[in-house]
């Protein structure tokens, strides 16, 4: 089952690091005040889909952080970018990326 789980997570880096790297602009654009609501939106999006599918991989931490990223973009009215660059950094380390 591990072999398999490690295989899985290899094909799906690259999936993986996009996901990211859409978080981390996300982070960028609201520190910067230029975050659009579709950008907003889709990466609340993918947070969640970060939350759903990190779990799976023995990533606990990184669900929690992702969940955090989630919540921060869907509920907040105001983003905090430092605050939001914070979490996706954390996130990001959480996998050893």
């Amino acid at each position: 089952m591990r072999k398999m789980l490690a295989t899985l997570w290899q094909r799906n880096l690259p999936v993986l690091m996009d996901r990211l790297a859409e978080l981390d602009k996300a982070a960028d654009d609201a520190m910067w005040q230029t975050l659009t609501a579709q950008s907003r939106e889709d990466a609340a999006g993918t947070a969640h889909k970060l939350a759903g599918s990190l779990g799976m991989f023995g990533y606990q931490q990184g669900t929690e952080l992702a969940r955090k990223i989630e919540q921060m973009l869907t509920h907040w009215d105001v983003i905090d970018g430092a605050e939001l660059k914070d979490l996706t950094v954390a996130l990001r380390s959480s996998l050893n990326l």
